[in-house]
């Protein structure tokens, strides 16, 4: 290859790791190091370190720089999310020093904004393409050591002082050993794990993990315990201020292999790297690899070749994206096992998006938001609420479930929704510290829901409520719904209970029932027309295009049929869908040869449904979409305010389900799409 022909490399970050990956680039294929992007371009040493590159004052600079292919994020780790997402933006390809960002949440956004863009994404273990790990390998799927049992691995040691500016134990750089030295042996041991059983990796099912804190808040020594299907156990440790052995140990039912300092190869500038086999009886034997290179230059070269050929992600042994969000899952684990959230991830901190800029808001009425959601008006609302309402249950921590929100809310969404149940209370307490942190209350449209079984009285709507609003931040909500009836209870003691909170100003628009019935509802409204209470005003059924065969859930009513449609619009109740998108029934989870969800079947098979799925998925050919997206704008083309609830878990499925506002249905392909 030609130096014509090579990949332009700018460096984010030059530091130490930046100098090794430039020496091994001197030493690859396919790579030239070609500018580097410094905040301080003044300082002395750049030239001589990073000879011939030109020197960029700030990161924009160089990702504006037409010379360049590709970068190389070498940043502390709370830095790779933000210019990885700038790097794919500006049409970059990035390999990204490990661990690839913070979170398997983090990992998802960049990697969300690369499969966008088009452009290649890495994460930098240097010792996964290197000879000795394949070798290693290949000692463990031919069986040298028998069937594989446990797999022992540390990474610490000790640094000389205690100091708190320093990357590794600086709280707001992510320091600690978990993210910095951990993720290699937990990357190794899912390597290795799945090499065992004929895959390029393997997921373990339970993660355990202990560790100490130190004085500035991060993991200074850690353990983890994963256990992967078919009993292999991987125990493994790190820390900054603890020397350890670091030697990959894998125990076999025929012996066991140990390699010092596996992420070494045979060292930084090549050499000869030794695996050692140890047989039951005591006899051992070493196996050597000899590589040349510098140790850096294969993740270089295999990078290089990943970007030539198209590629987007690195070809096995490498990192590809699926592998790094394994890895993330079980480090994010790791840290929640001893209770390390940095400080930097809390809302008094994260006050800006992923790409560290200021949420963007909307100028003015709106009818169709800032981005591709539009914005309806709906009875007893003061303001245009999005047309789709963003549930988001699967969230345990702020920093991730910023992401999400964020997205939404740049797109034009606001319309959120919360219940007092939703996770013991931790979707109220996020969405409410994303609101504060964001400054977005008066532009959001906030459901609340209360009184859930076996909670159904009156009595406990004010008191949930009370609670709900502490942890919501808030003096109000916008929506309220009941999340379940009890019809031991006379009706009207419920309206007046969601009426007297109308009266305290704690719901300023209309309440109404979720999971009730038609009679139920109408009686509630006859109630409050005979007694000057607010009447109910809106429902939060399950509707969606497929049918409810059995209910999901204890005390669920979906209002799909027939008659709740022409309930519905005689009566013009906005509807807050959820299941609206049939739980999968829609996706290839479903069909009439599968039969491995048992809730799909139970709540969702029927030939009829079945039937609509077929014309779902005629429609979607004819339209360029997938039947999801069709099922979605069913939902959304009714002759009655619908609104669905949507759970999208990242960023992608979020964009997914926007695809729905692409079609415009006319009421005859309504028709057609229900009936045929």
């Amino acid at each position: 290859m030609t130096e014509k022909d090579k990949i332009r490399w700018g460096i984010i970050g030059p530091g130490a790791i930046a100098k090794a990956f430039v020496a091994g680039l001197a030493d690859s294929d396919s790579g030239v190091l070609a500018a580097i992007g410094t905040r301080d371009p003044d300082r002395p040493g750049l030239a001589e370190a990073f000879p011939g590159a030109r020197i960029h004052r700030g990161y924009e600079a160089l990702l504006a720089d037409p010379q360049i292919d590709a970068v190389y994020i070498a940043l502390p780790h709370p830095g790779h999310a933000q210019w990885a997402i700038k790097a794919a933006e500006a049409g970059k390809h990035a390999l990204v020093e490990k661990p690839l960002a913070l979170t398997a949440f983090e990992a998802d956004a960049m990697m969300h904004a690369a499969r966008k863009a088009g452009t290649f994404l890495g994460e930098g273990f240097m010792y996964r393409q290197h000879p000795l790990t394949l070798k290693l390998v290949e000692l463990i799927r031919s069986g040298t050591i028998g069937e594989i049992r446990l797999i022992r691995s540390s990474f610490g040691f000790a640094m000389p002082n205690f100091k708190p500016e320093h990357r590794l134990y600086a709280n707001d750089l992510a320091g600690g050993g978990i993210l910095d030295v951990g993720c290699y042996p937990v990357s190794m041991a899912r390597l290795l794990a799945g090499a065992a059983t004929g895959k390029d990796f393997m997921e373990p099912d339970k993660v355990s993990g202990t560790g100490h804190l130190g004085r500035s808040g991060v993991d200074e020594w850690a353990s983890a315990l994963l256990q992967f299907p078919g009993g292999i156990l991987a125990d493994l440790s790190c820390s900054i201020s603890l020397k350890q052995d670091n030697v990959l140990r894998v125990f076999g039912t025929s012996g066991w292999l140990e390699v010092p300092d596996f992420w070494f190869g045979g060292g930084l500038k090549g050499g000869t790297g030794e695996i050692r086999i140890v047989r039951p009886d005591g006899t051992s034997e070493t196996v050597t690899v000899e590589a040349a290179r510098h140790l850096y230059s294969f993740e270089a070269d295999a990078a290089g070749t990943a970007i030539r050929e198209g590629r987007q992600e690195f070809a096995w042994p490498g990192m590809s994206w699926a592998d790094s969000l394994g890895s993330l899952r079980v480090l994010d684990k790791w840290r929640q096992a001893i209770g390390l959230e940095y400080d930097i991830e809390k809302p008094e901190r994260r006050k800006e998006t992923l790409k560290g800029m200021p949420l963007k808001r909307s100028d003015g009425p709106l009818k169709s938001g800032s981005g591709p959601i539009p914005r309806r008006a709906i009875p007893g609302l003061s303001q245009a609420a999005s047309a789709v309402a963003l549930g988001f249950e699967d969230f345990r921590s702020f920093s991730s479930a910023a992401i999400l929100l964020d997205a939404f809310f740049e797109k034009g969404g606001n319309l959120f929704d919360t219940a007092f149940v939703y996770g013991a209370g931790i979707t109220e307490k996020l969405f409410g510290e994303w609101q504060a942190s964001r400054g977005v209350r008066k532009d959001s449209v906030v459901i609340g829901k209360g009184a859930h079984t076996p909670l159904c009285r009156p009595e406990f709507i004010g008191q949930q409520l009370t609670q709900s609003l502490e942890r919501l931040k808030t003096d109000h909500v916008d929506v309220y719904f009941m999340h379940r009836d009890n019809p031991d209870v006379p009706v009207g003691e419920f309206v007046d209970a969601m009426d007297a909170e109308v009266r305290a100003g704690r719901i300023r628009g209309p309440f109404g029932g979720s999971n009730w019935t038609r009679e139920r509802f109408d009686e509630a409204v006859a109630y409050a027309e005979r007694t000057g209470k607010q009447k109910p005003g809106v429902l939060s059924n399950n509707f969606a295009l497929a049918e409810m065969q059995d209910v999901i859930w204890a005390g669920c009513v979906s209002a799909s049929d027939d008659d709740w449609k022409a309930w519905l619009a005689a009566r013009q109740i906005p509807n807050f869908a959820w299941s609206s998108q049939g739980r999968g029934f829609f996706t290839d989870r479903a069909g009439r040869n599968r039969h491995e969800d048992k809730e799909l079947i139970r709540v969702w098979y029927s030939e009829r449904n079945f039937a609509r799925r077929d014309r779902a998925v005629e429609l979607a050919r004819r339209l360029g979409k997938r039947p999801i997206h069709v099922a979605l704008a069913f939902v959304l083309s009714q002759p009655f305010p619908s609104i669905p609830l949507i759970g999208p878990r990242t960023l992608g499925e979020l964009d997914d389900s926007l695809e729905a506002f692409d079609i415009a249905l006319t009421p005859e392909e309504v028709a057609w799409l229900d009936r045929g």
